[in-house]
C-alpha cells in the first residue's frame, strides 16, 4: 500500500457552496504532486456514520487506500447539538507509477434539525453520472428520513446487520425494490455457503442444526430455508458459527482473514441486485 498524501480544509456552520469551492481550490492548488495529479473517481462513496461508529469508519476507509478512487462522504449525526454544519475536507493521493490517483474525503457534522434532511446536503455533492454507494454504520432508523432519504440517492445500500441491536430484516427487505442492497454478513458467510452447497442433494432431507453469533447463524439458516424450501429449526445463539447436519458436525471451513476494508472493497466491486441474498433475508424474516 502507497503512502497517502494529504491536504486539506476545515470549516465550521459553513455551507455546500464553501465546500464545493474549497474541493476546486484543492484540486487546482494542489503542490502534493507536482501539478501530476490524476482523478479517476469511480463512484460517490457516501457513508452514515453516527459518532460511536467514527473512529471504525474512518480506518476501513483508510484501509481502502487507492483501490476505489471517490469522492467519499462522511455524514456524521449530532442531532443534540445546535443546528448548523461543519465540515473538515481532505484530498487524498497515492502514487501510481510516475503520476498520483486522488481521491477526496469529505467529513460532515450534521448538527441538530440538518440531520434531518441529508439529501439536501448530498445531492450537490455527488460527482455526475457515477454510482452512489452508501454505508450504512450501526441500526438503520428504517421508516425515518435519513434512511429513507439516502436509500432513495443510492444505487447500492451496504449495512452489516452484525451491528445491529435487532435484526430487523423484516424492514429491510422493504428497501430491495429502490436500491441493490448487501449485507458485509453475507459476504463472510461465502465459505460456509461454499462448504454447505457441496453437500447437496443429502442436505435436502438432513436435520440441519445452526448456531452462532446471531446475525450470522439467522441469515445463513434464511438461505439454507430459501434454498431447500423447507424448515429449518430455529439457530442457537453462541460464540462461533457451527453447522450440524444428521448426526454429523461440519467442520468449520478455512476462512479469510479479511479486514472490514477487504470486506468493504469486496462490496463496492458489486452494482447489481443479488436476488439469493434477498430471498435469505426475506426467509430470515419470516416472509
Amino acid at each position: 500500500m502507497s503512502q497517502a498524501l494529504t491536504e486539506d480544509w476545515s470549516g465550521e456552520d459553513t455551507t455546500i457552496a464553501e465546500i464545493e469551492r474549497e474541493l476546486s481550490r484543492l484540486r487546482e492548488s494542489s503542490t502534493l504532486t507536482g501539478g501530476a495529479n490524476m482523478r479517476t473517481s469511480v463512484m460517490t462513496h457516501c457513508a452514515w456514520v453516527p459518532p460511536q461508529w467514527l473512529d471504525a469508519a474512518e480506518q476501513t476507509l483508510a484501509g481502502l487506500a487507492e483501490r476505489h478512487p471517490s469522492r467519499t462522504l462522511l455524514l456524521v449525526p449530532l442531532p443534540d447539538e445546535p443546528d448548523g454544519l461543519d465540515a473538515d475536507v481532505a484530498l487524498r493521493c497515492f502514487r501510481a507509477g510516475d503520476r498520483h490517483v486522488c481521491s477526496e474525503v469529505i467529513e460532515l457534522r450534521l448538527r441538530g434539525n440538518r440531520m434531518e434532511a441529508p439529501a439536501s446536503i448530498v445531492l450537490p455533492l455527488l460527482i455526475s453520472d457515477l454510482p452512489v454507494f452508501c454505508r450504512w454504520r450501526g441500526e438503520p432508523p428504517f421508516d425515518e428520513a435519513p434512511w429513507e432519504q439516502l436509500v432513495d440517492l443510492a444505487d447500492r445500500v451496504v449495512v452489516d446487520s452484525s451491528e445491529w441491536d435487532e435484526l430487523r430484516y423484516r424492514e429491510l427487505t422493504e428497501a430491495f425494490d429502490r436500491a441493490a442492497v448487501s449485507d458485509i454478513v453475507w459476504t463472510r458467510l461465502l465459505p460456509w455457503r461454499v462448504a454447505l452447497a457441496r453437500r447437496w442433494p443429502e442436505i435436502c432431507e438432513q436435520e440441519i442444526r445452526i448456531a452462532g453469533p446471531l446475525a450470522e447463524a439467522t441469515l445463513l439458516r434464511g438461505w439454507l430455508t430459501a434454498r431447500l424450501d423447507r424448515t429449518i429449526r430455529p439457530a442457537v445463539e453462541a460464540d462461533e458459527l457451527g453447522v450440524g447436519l444428521g448426526g454429523e458436525t461440519i467442520a468449520p471451513p478455512r476462512l479469510d482473514r479479511l479486514s472490514p476494508s477487504d470486506l468493504l472493497s469486496e462490496e463496492l466491486d458489486r452494482f447489481a441486485r443479488d436476488r439469493i441474498y434477498e430471498e435469505a433475508v426475506a426467509a430470515a424474516a419470516g416472509t
